[in-house]
């Protein structure tokens, strides 16, 4: 009887960056506040090899108004996560997603209360 070894994968960095579960509920959780506040309007999420993107827009066929990456890269330096505004700049760079997400946040508590 001949038996077929298939080795596990080589281990080191991974193909592909990604959301996990919990991430990806709680971009979505603030994405859809956003467009229950009738701010944005559509989505895009880029996973590659050095970082996943999720981006949100507030007309189809514009920039997204701010995009999250996950760089995990970066996470023994300034964090692996960044949020980024329209013009490219970095708003907010941190090692955990909440504080990250806090500028978006306050800004839809301004949306909600106009």
């Amino acid at each position: 009887m001949s038996a077929n070894v298939t080795p596990f994968p080589a281990r080191g960095a991974p193909s592909q960056v990604g959301f996990d579960r919990a991430e990806l509920m709680r971009i979505l959780d603030l994405y859809g506040r956003m467009v229950a506040a009738g701010h944005w309007r559509d989505y895009a999420i880029d996973m590659g090899r050095d970082a996943a993107v999720f981006a949100a827009f507030r007309r189809t066929a514009e920039r997204p108004e701010f995009r999250v990456e996950k760089r995990p890269a970066l996470r023994n330096r300034q964090g692996m996560w960044a949020l980024v505004n329209e013009s490219g700049a970095v708003l907010k760079r941190g090692h955990e997603l909440g504080p990250v997400l806090a500028p978006v946040e306050r800004r839809l508590m301004k949306l909600v209360e106009d």
